[in-house]
């Protein structure tokens, strides 16, 4: 298409939208060529859209005649994202910058893409609450633009990036179809097609709104400043303060150099002759923040910490990060332009690399000071420009970009820890992956953007480059033969009545035996410990992950461990428990291991205090049925290079590749948990306190209604006077420091003394340990339901079900999950009682899931159609062998 012709759509489009909504004068169109990044393009428009169906018009406009859109926020991208390479029309969606909704009760909120990020927050926290991603540009940047680079900040270490925060988001594709991923209500059956999108730059399609999920806002914050002789002094006390179980909200770190180089600019006291500085932020309870900051200090002192600065004002404590947030500014005094670097490596490797990077620049001949966050491992070296219009300069610069992106591979880490990729670094992508993993990436982008559209040339390398690496590619190797039946015995059983059983000890050789049997026509069904098989039809062979068991790889002083997928979770805090660490994951099931739970994405009540399962995994190893095995994601926290592949596993029943390692998030156990139990007189009672109970938490681990009936189905123990059926109870579990706990049990039992409710505290079981106490009482034959709505909606949840005498259940108030168990139902009744439960879900806009039925009944497991099921049985095709994978155990 010629510029003429462009120029003629674009003056159409102007007619239609309005011509203040659409730039096509080239003096305009100059600030859209660039971002925040050193790459530059030549838009043919600019257009500025107000609603969805703008979007949707601009983008049917676009697809017909095959011009490039990028989106845009506010253009404060570092990696080149939102740069028209190839020309095209820009995006720009701050015009869409309406928060359309917030529920306190479930901390949570729906915003369109271009709401400012600081905006937001300062919004939210006047309602007690806040939204924990703060880039450094929090000031301008969108939460659209956040979305789509996964944008992190200094509260990562404690807090998560943007994907741990955004549950939903509504997209417009390529085709003008507008598609909605997850939602408000938790754990929705479908691919993590969200977990796409957070991070995809743009390139799968247009996000326009978002699910956000909200904290509450700690009531009080402590801050000091310390320092040390040396960078590698200051990392090991970050390494001493996590081992003592503390989990500050910040960490900083700034190096001798860029020490002076704030001081020289902004004059904010620092210490010029220290060799690093420690900027660390305890947040919590009034009680807690002051008995952290002392052990924090105590810690820093046998450290040989130089000398430490509490903050002993909000004015002291600003000045301490007025500092911090100077850098940009004092290195921009020394020279016209820098370039900052973003790559993530494992924290107790930041020394050495630091050390690696510094030879590297200084045999480059640049000048360089290094901010960084030290709890995630995030460097961020500033290499000074001094003649940024010199392209051979600044192609010299990238170039030692690339050899620290080496470095930071070379040890573990990403080449990109929050800046995204981007323009800039898409050449780097074969340094983390190679070309099993990219043409997955290429397979998604395919399967969203076909026409491709969408911000072109972003985040991958050529498609060329990848097939042809990927035809390169030699067989995988066996690993050795399980003892139990080869592939080849495997398929001359096929026509016996029981299905082969395969047990594979390797990656390698599972995606072999995949690739015989389902190439062969034979259906696979995946076995983990067989706690969640109950409804799964026959397959022609069994695939065990038996023997894909044990420790892999251990750090905590990184907080991460990689166990096989066929690892119970009782071995795997076994293994870090000496560690003062554990994974804050629970089963209700011993012999569950750690596949098939993060697979069926069983999320207990503690997810509301640490996440739920797609945030604590960080990489994993997947053995697909084509043969190939694929190593995706990295051991840090911090990692945006691509695609989130990892999250897609979670909850996809196996039907997409087998997990054969996971790589999982730790945290320091907690030093105290307790539990309060109380006996609501009425179920309306313990609702209402329930509600209010989870509205004012800050650790709690579970807020949990109880209603038992009369089976004598129950084994979990509880105080004899409680122990009584049938029951209602209602639960709150509070975990973390011993000051912050008892600061919030205290609240709570106020709120149950004004409501005249009567309560116990006990120190277990817990909130969780009783969730997974009511599913494991389940027989056989009884129904096992899971229905899941906004938190907000459960009180009209429990209200419109219409539960009967002997059914049971527990509501996750926090989460707005009910688990409801009726005894042995005649299978005709199953189905009824399956089908009342999912009307009252539906009416409130969520699902109702059966974990368990009896042997007799025929019902419908998933009743739930998801918006992109499409692109769900898109990718399936792609990864899982047309079906033959774990058939029938998902709704695709």
């Amino acid at each position: 298409m010629t510029t003429a012709d462009t120029q003629a759509l674009l003056a159409d489009l102007s007619a239609r939208l309005g011509p203040d909504r659409v730039i096509v004068d080239p003096a305009q169109l100059i600030t859209y060529e660039v971002d925040g990044s050193f790459d530059r393009g030549h838009p043919d428009g600019v257009v500025f859209p107000r609603s969805v169906d703008e979007v949707v018009q601009l983008v049917r406009w676009a697809a017909r005649h095959q011009i490039p859109l990028i989106a845009r926020g506010s253009g404060t991208g570092l990696a080149g994202g939102a740069v028209p390479e190839h020309g095209g029309v820009v995006v720009q969606l701050g015009l869409m910058n309406h928060v359309l909704d917030i529920d306190l009760t479930g901390r949570s909120a729906v915003v369109e893409a271009g709401v400012v990020n600081l905006i937001f927050d300062t919004r939210v926290r006047q309602h007690g609450l806040f939204f924990p991603p703060d880039p450094s540009s929090q000031r301008t940047a969108t939460i659209g633009g956040n979305i789509g680079t996964n944008a992190g900040g200094p509260h990562c270490f404690k807090y998560g990036v943007t994907s741990n925060y955004v549950t939903g988001v509504e997209v417009v594709l390529s085709d003008g179809r507008i598609i909605h991923t997850g939602g408000r209500a938790l754990d929705i059956p479908a691919y993590d097609l969200t977990a796409l999108f957070v991070g995809s730059e743009g390139t799968l399609g247009i996000i326009t709104r978002a699910d956000l999920r909200l904290l509450r806002d700690p009531p009080a914050v402590r801050t000091l400043l310390a320092a040390f002789d040396s960078v590698e002094q200051a990392g090991k006390a970050v390494s001493a303060i996590i081992a003592r179980g503390l989990v500050p909200a910040t960490m900083e770190m700034m190096d001798s150099s860029i020490v002076r180089i704030v001081e020289e600019y902004a004059h904010p006291g620092l210490p010029l002759d220290a060799g690093a500085v420690l900027i660390i932020e305890v947040d919590g309870y009034p009680e807690s923040v002051g008995p952290q900051i002392a052990e924090i200090e105590a810690t820093l002192r046998d450290c040989d910490v130089r000398e430490v600065r509490v903050a002993q004002s909000a004015a002291e404590r600003d000045r301490i990060w007025f500092a911090r947030k100077s850098a940009a500014g004092a290195m921009a005094r020394l020279a016209p332009a820098y370039y900052l670097v973003d790559g993530t490596v494992p924290r107790s490797k930041l020394a050495e690399t630091l050390a690696a990077v510094n030879r590297i620049i200084e045999a480059d001949g640049f000048r360089t000071g290094h901010v960084f966050h030290a709890g995630d491992g995030n460097l961020h070296p500033l290499i000074l420009i001094e003649h940024p219009s010199d392209r051979a300069l600044i192609a010299r610069v990238l170039e030692t970009g690339r050899k620290i992106l080496e470095v930071c591979v070379a040890a573990g880490g990403s080449i990109t820890g929050e800046h995204g990729v981007g323009i800039e670094k898409r050449a780097f992508m074969p340094l983390m992956y190679g070309a099993t993993e990219l043409s997955l990436m290429w397979d998604v982008k395919d399967i969203f953007d076909p026409t491709g559209i969408m911000n072109p040339g972003k985040v991958l390398p050529p498609r060329d480059e990848v097939m042809a690496g990927l035809h390169d590619t030699q067989r995988p190797q066996l690993g050795r033969v399980s003892p139990v039946v080869t592939a080849t015995e495997a398929l001359s059983e096929s026509a016996s009545s029981a299905p082969a059983l395969i047990t594979p000890e390797s990656a390698e050789e599972a995606a072999e035996r995949l690739r015989d049997l389902t190439s062969a026509g034979q259906s696979v069904r995946i076995r983990g410990g067989g706690t969640k098989s109950a409804l799964l039809p026959p397959a022609d062979a069994v695939v065990s992950t038996a023997h894909l068991s044990g420790i892999r790889v251990l750090a905590p002083d990184d907080l991460y461990i990689t166990v096989g997928a066929g690892t119970c979770l009782e071995e795997l805090q076994k293994a870090v428990h000496p560690y003062g660490m554990w994974a804050p994951i629970a089963s209700p099931w011993s012999t569950a291991t750690i596949g098939g739970t993060i697979a069926a994405s069983l999320n207990a009540p503690l997810r509301m205090r640490y996440g739920g399962l797609r945030d604590l995994i960080l990489a994993a190893t997947v053995a697909l049925p084509n043969g190939r095995v694929a190593r995706i994601g990295r051991p840090v926290v911090k990692n945006v290079a691509g695609y989130d592949l990892p999250k897609v596993h979670v909850g996809a029943h196996g039907t997409l590749g087998l997990l054969c390692d996971i790589t999982i998030k730790l945290t320091p156990l907690p030093r105290t948990r307790a539990t309060l139990i109380a006996a609501p007189r009425r179920i309306a009672q313990a609702l209402e306190t329930g509600v209010q109970l989870a509205q004012q938490s800050l650790i709690a681990s579970a807020v949990l209604l109880l209603e038992v009936a009369d089976d004598g189905r129950w084994a979990a123990p509880l105080p004899v006077s409680l122990d009584r059926r049938p029951m209602t109870l209602l639960v709150y579990t509070a975990e973390g420091l011993a000051e912050d706990v008892a600061a919030e049990l205290a609240a709570v039992r106020t709120v149950l003394r004004n409501a005249g409710i009567p309560a116990l505290q006990i120190e277990d079981p817990s909130g969780s340990d009783l969730w997974g106490a009511f599913l494991s009482a389940a027989q056989p034959d009884d129904l096992m339901v899971r229905i899941g709505v906004t938190p907000r909606d459960i009180g009209a949840l429990l209200q419109r079900a219409g539960f009967g005498g002997q059914e049971s259940y527990v509501a996750d108030v926090a989460a707005g999950q009910v688990y409801v168990r009726a005894p042995a139902p005649h299978p005709d009744d199953a189905g009824r009682i399956l089908e009342r439960l999912r009307t009252a879900a539906r009416t409130l806009g969520g699902y109702a899931v059966a974990l368990a039925a009896p042997a007799r009944a025929r019902i419908d497991r998933w009743g739930f159609t998801p918006d992109a099921l499409d692109k769900m049985q898109a990718l399936r095709r792609r990864w899982g062998a047309d079906g033959l994978l774990n058939p029938g155990a998902f709704l695709v």
